[in-house]
């Protein structure tokens, strides 16, 4: 079930949002649920300590897109450097 949530964001943001959403064919909905999505998820298998805070609040995002290559560079480029 979708509901509406109203955000105040500063106008520069969401400029840019919408120009990121526009580029990857979505919208800045999905954009946001996906980033609530990550950041909430309880995932038991997978260990999150090891990236640092902002880091661990992107974990998931690029689940759904064809990235999955950027993604593991991703990861492993800040698990390289939190260590």
């Amino acid at each position: 079930m979708s509901k509406k949530l109203t955000l105040r964001l500063d106008e520069d943001v969401i400029e840019r949002a919408k120009a990121y959403a526009a580029e990857r064919d979505t919208s800045v909905s999905r954009l946001v649920e996906a980033y609530f999505t990550a950041v909430t998820e309880k995932n038991g298998d997978r260990t999150r300590t090891a990236f640092s805070d902002t880091t661990q609040q992107f974990i998931g995002v690029l689940e759904d897109a064809d990235e999955g290559d950027y993604k593991r560079y991703l990861e492993e480029k800040h698990l390289e450097e939190s260590t």
